[in-house]
């Protein structure tokens, strides 16, 4: 008999500590500070024999859930106590025991007093990424990270991470963790961490609760907000130089993406604690609340991990939005605040039913960020579909502009740079290089490009293309990695190999040269037969019909499987019946100049319908199998989601994270479907929020949507 997974997320992360003792005697650290005291009798260091019940625990259950990586964070007391060898034997077991059932990532978190090489050739050893705790500058920090004779740890912090920096351990320094105090200057302090070149910056509220709550200086409704905000303007005003995940937890919070940090939103804990006597604990933070307030009952000799993470203590940090007070589910920031951190909510007469003691200050935060990102401007592209592509071709060259500046300098892309400028610059050959950049599986490969997975094979062909549309002489060489050569918006040459190439572009023609093949192959586009290595996109009709792409590589950004090429007549015919209906049956839609008519048609596979995916303004992914009349039916509805996504994508419509955003959705979803009363509540809610949720782009779109609305209403 199958035993049945459980229902809730997996663990995926353990903080595992190693020694019990500290070097400096912090006045802030909630292991020793603060009302949970259950150090003093927790042995000085972890065992040998520990280490090895935790290393299987964790194999264990990393196999019994299937985990593709596990992370283990070295923690203390302060870490590097153990001493070098000791760590090293750490290391050791705990990749001995889970390589063979998962990716192993080691981490650890110190305050780099005594961090020496010893310590940093074990960790590169092992791949241990370290992250340090500093509070800022000199006087910042030494505010209360002292040592235990009362002197400054800051100049042996500052030299543990230079030497964190050195070439052979730069790739070890993962980041540095500040406590706020708000009695220090924040950008003094965040100064002092941008010119030590962190490569990351954690901001952490001072571990507090309702019994026990954080110094406020006098009249001072939010001074944590105003702090973190004073540090959020310096830091956009730096161009954002390193990650803060409190603020790109905000940011993406607001955008709908997931939270960065169990502080924020409402993704499910999926951390656990064992002290250096193999006991599991909840969270360290959990030692603020009251004393015991992380136990357990659990250890690692008598119980796995399994059992450990159905404790209720766990499940209840794991119940989202269900798990919260009713003032918090209440909130119109609940999503990207989640209630603030578990302990923070903690007070003797309701236990963990309250908001966050940090409750007003999350709140002006997250509601100060939204305010300073959100553009208030207006943008014309809410009033035709030609702004609209004209706004979307913007951004698409804006894109452009920033994956050139990122892209690692290789032979031949300075050549496709000057040569897509030069078209821009001349009237008579930009609108060619617009038509290539437009096609919207360019936005796709610009976005991923941006998020770490640049190819620069892609750029150098829409360069080709760009020059091939416009009839402009140029010879591009590049290193192709696939043996398809995809040339956007034109169609595929099949190459013998994977290798450097060269493309020689003329009038109406282009000639690819390889190792193998030095004289080259000549493509004519007029040609009427196109050689055998040749396979040219074709429309649906000539001159301007919908393109039928089933070959560009970043085709594959719809919800659903692209279907595999070639597409067929039999589709194009399908597609052409269905507009014959579409211009018949919908005279409204075919007359109407804002109507969104896509410009790329993809075959996706069997039973998929219409879908839009992760692309510029004009694609749309179509099943195989759709027939004439559901097309016809459903163009109009999702092309009105179409046109909505794309003003998105160009501009601000409402302030982030407000409810505006899912009414938009409902109001735009409901005139789709001609469901006019589900729209009409959808904009009289949008009509009776506050002024500053929508911007002036958005309100000039609520007042377009009504008139939709009584047009169609008659």
């Amino acid at each position: 008999m199958t035993s049945q997974a459980p229902d809730h997320p997996p663990l995926r992360q353990l903080v595992l500590k190693i020694h019990s003792r500290c070097d400096l005697l912090c006045d802030h650290c909630y292991v020793y500070q603060h009302a949970d005291q259950s150090w003093r009798s927790r042995p000085t260091f972890i065992r040998p024999e520990t280490v090895r019940s935790v290393a299987g625990r964790l194999a264990e259950y990393a196999a019994s859930r299937s985990l593709e990586s596990v992370s283990v964070i070295l923690h203390g007391g302060e870490p590097l106590l153990v001493g070098p060898a000791r760590l090293r034997d750490i290391c050791a077991e705990l990749t001995r025991a889970l390589s063979p059932h998962t990716t192993v990532d080691l981490r650890m978190h110190t305050n780099a007093v005594t961090l020496n090489r010893r310590h940093l050739d074990v960790c590169r050893e092992f791949g241990v990424r370290v992250s340090v705790s500093l509070d800022g500058d000199r006087s910042s920090n030494d505010r209360h990270r002292l040592d235990r004779r009362g002197r400054s740890s800051y100049d042996r912090v500052v030299r543990g991470i230079r030497l964190l920096q050195e070439p052979e351990y730069r790739h070890l320094f993962s980041g540095v963790l500040c406590t706020v105090d708000v009695a220090n200057d924040p950008v003094a302090v965040h100064d002092a961490l941008t010119a030590l070149r962190a490569p990351r910056i954690d901001y952490l509220l001072p571990h507090s609760t309702w019994d026990s709550p954080p110094p406020r200086p006098a009249g001072a409704e939010t001074p944590y907000a105003d702090w973190l905000l004073a540090i959020f303007d310096r830091w956009e005003q730096q161009g954002r130089p390193m990650p803060v995940r409190t603020f790109d937890s905000v940011l993406s919070t607001l955008r709908g993406g997931p939270s960065l940090t169990e502080a924020l939103g409402l993704a499910p804990s999926d951390l656990a604690v064992i002290e250096t006597d193999g006991t599991f604990e909840q969270a360290d933070w959990l030692k603020t609340a009251y004393a015991g307030a992380p136990e357990t009952g659990y250890d690692v000799f008598r119980h796995g991990l399994a059992e450990f993470a159905e404790h209720p203590g766990l499940l209840a940090r794991q119940s989202g939005l269900d798990g919260l007070s009713d003032t918090c589910r209440r909130c119109p920031v609940v999503r990207s605040c989640g209630g603030g951190l578990y302990g923070h909510r903690y007070s003797s007469g309701r236990g963990f039913d309250n908001p966050s003691v940090f409750c007003a200050d999350l709140r002006s935060l997250v509601e100060g960020i939204a305010d300073r990102v959100t553009d208030p401007s207006f943008s014309r592209a809410v009033l035709s579909t030609p702004e609209l592509r004209s706004a979307n071709r913007e951004l698409d060259a804006v894109l452009l502009r920033r994956v050139q500046e990122q892209l690692t300098p290789e032979p031949g892309w300075p050549d496709a740079w000057r040569l897509m400028v030069a078209l821009d610059s001349d009237p008579d050959t930009a609108p060619y290089l617009d038509e290539v950049l437009g096609h919207p599986y360019v936005r796709t490969s610009l976005q991923r490009s941006l998020r770490g997975r640049a190819d620069p094979a892609r750029f150098m062909s829409l360069a080709a293309a760009a020059a091939l549309r416009a009839g402009v002489g140029a010879t591009l060489a590049w290193d192709q990695p696939g043996s398809r050569l995809h040339l956007p918006t034109l169609g595929t040459y099949r190459l013998d190999a994977p290798g450097r190439i060269e493309v020689s572009v003329t009038a109406n023609a282009f000639r690819v040269r390889t190792g193998s093949d030095p004289k080259g192959t000549l493509v004519r586009l007029d040609a009427t037969a196109a050689p055998p290595r040749w396979r040219p996109l074709s429309r649906l009709w000539a001159p301007d019909g919908p393109l039928v792409d089933d070959a560009d590589p970043y085709r594959d950004c719809h919800p659903a499987a692209v279907a595999p090429p070639p597409a067929g007549e039999e589709f194009s015919e399908r597609m052409r019946q269905a507009y014959e209906i579409l211009e018949k049956d919908a005279p409204d839609h075919a007359g109407d100049p804002d109507a969104f008519r896509p410009t790329v048609l993809t075959p996706l596979e069997a039973g998929s319908g219409l879908q839009l995916g992760e692309h510029g303004f004009g694609a749309l992914g179509v099943a195989v199998d759709v027939q004439p009349k559901e097309f016809a039916r459903e163009l109009p509805r999702i092309g009105r989601r179409a046109r909505l996504t794309a003003l998105r994508a160009t501009a601000d419509l409402y302030r982030l994270g407000s409810p505006a955003g899912a009414l938009l959705d409902q109001a735009d979803e409901g005139l789709g479907r001609q469901a006019y009363d589900e729209a009409a509540r959808a904009l009289s809610a949008l009509t009776l929020l506050p002024e500053r949720e929508l911007t002036g782009t958005g309100a000039v779109l609520v007042a377009r949507m009504w008139s939709q609305w009584a047009g169609h209403r008659g």
